[in-house]
């Protein structure tokens, strides 16, 4: 049979009934918006966070002593040796930097006052706020700079509550590698101000190589090596290799053992998100596979006809399969269209929740970010476009199927 081809065919007949294709394509757009949408808050709210969480803590992967993950003491320490820095440079580019801290609890007192704090000890000639982001906390005085052997910085309530102004004396106390206590002398040189009670509260920043040596640590030995990797996903396989390499001596810990809270709000919420994408994608397959249907439906006769001069039913299953194509693709576009708009808009600028979170929200000692913004990852930008297509296509193929097995004889008599 000569005439139009299967695909111009099946674009006429979509626009044959015109409010109803275009509801058909809203649908899509919808879903693919919010399935983006949503993916891209989650993208991008959890890498931050995550990002975060690494730089105030032991980062993406922790290199530490094998014991110190369930007993996290002073005593418990790793040193960067050459098997240490063989293994840290066979990972290549995914290792974006590594530092040494030493972690841990002291006891600060003044002439009047008291209080315990949890304290990190780095070296400020190496680090900056891309690898210690609370040092983009400093609210008064100035940061630690290298070979100031007697500076310390404190959370701004925890500096109130001993009563000391800048540049004033405290003397904090620790136990050493030999289980002795310990103490030092340091002077104020800043306060931070992050808006999170455990860390205002309850925190203070000491040079690593005066704690080093209050503790007897050799010069390449602490707690931990904090590693950042250029992308948070890799965290498992990175720390799996390096755990493999350096064997019983050295464990490398990633983040989310480390930080099982953090972890499992986190897979929570990604779940919830996950199940509430499902629902959204169910429901607008439904909706294709209804539209897709009732047309079919009211063309059985039109089917009876083509079959009778000469149409075969794989040929009028591919008219109906190409028409799910059609729709597919024109969602796709229109999706694009209408989700670009908005995701510049929260990538770049995002929507200020201050009022509405009343201050900084606390999840596992770290802080939600009150201004939401998206950033998707590519690879789930890919697969929320294939999942469109797989479902308007899958929600095509019955009718499709259907016309097919469309009978000439008696569908011809239909008026």
């Amino acid at each position: 049979m000569s005439g139009p081809n299967v695909a111009t065919l099946a674009w006429r007949n979509l626009w044959r009934n015109r409010r109803r294709t275009l509801l058909t394509m809203g649908s899509i757009v919808f879903g693919v918006f919010l399935a983006v949408v949503f993916t891209a808050m989650q993208d991008r709210n959890w890498k931050d966070m995550i990002d975060l969480a690494a730089r105030l803590g032991g980062g993406h992967v922790s290199l530490q002593h094998p014991e110190y993950l369930d007993t996290p003491t002073l005593t418990r320490t790793v040193v960067r040796d050459e098997a240490v820095a063989a293994a840290l440079d066979g990972e290549g580019g995914r290792i974006a930097r590594s530092v040494d801290r030493v972690v841990g609890p002291t006891m600060l007192a003044t002439a009047g006052e008291n209080f315990s704090a949890a304290f990190i000890a780095f070296d400020p000639e190496v680090e900056d706020e891309t690898t210690l982001s609370i040092l983009e906390a400093l609210d008064e005085g100035e940061a630690l700079e290298p070979g100031d052997a007697q500076g310390v910085i404190l959370g701004h309530r925890l500096a109130s509550n001993l009563g000391m102004e800048l540049g004033d004396k405290v003397v904090y106390t620790v136990t050493d590698r030999n289980g002795e206590i310990v103490s030092g002398l340091a002077r104020l040189r800043g306060t931070l101000r992050t808006n999170a009670p455990t860390v205002d509260g309850g925190f203070c920043l000491l040079p690593l190589d005066t704690v080093r040596d209050l503790l007897g640590y050799g010069d390449d030995e602490s707690t931990m090596v904090a590693v950042f990797l250029q992308d948070q996903r890799k965290s498992g396989g990175v720390a799996g290799r390096l755990d493999r390499e350096l064997g019983e001596t050295v464990a490398a810990v990633p983040w989310n053992t480390s930080q099982p809270q953090l972890a499992a709000f986190i897979a929570l919420k990604v779940g919830g998100a996950v199940v509430m994408e499902i629902l959204i994608a169910v429901l607008v397959a439904a909706g294709i596979f209804n539209t897709l249907f009732v047309s079919v439906m009211e063309r059985l006769r039109e089917f009876g006809i083509m079959l009778a001069i000469g149409w075969s039913p794989g040929r009028l299953f591919r008219l109906v399969m190409m028409e799910s194509v059609w729709l597919a693709a024109l969602g796709l576009v229109g999706a694009f269209l209408i989700t670009l708009g908005p995701y510049l808009y929260l990538s770049s600028t995002g929507l200020d929740l201050t009022a509405v979170y009343g201050g900084t929200v606390e999840v596992a000692g770290v802080g939600l970010d009150p201004v939401l913004k998206v950033g998707i990852f590519p690879r789930n930008a890919v697969l929320i476009g294939l999942f469109a297509v797989v479902a308007t296509l899958a929600s095509g193929i019955y009718p499709a199927w259907r016309a097919g097995k469309v009978q000439p004889v008696e569908t011809i008599k239909v008026v």
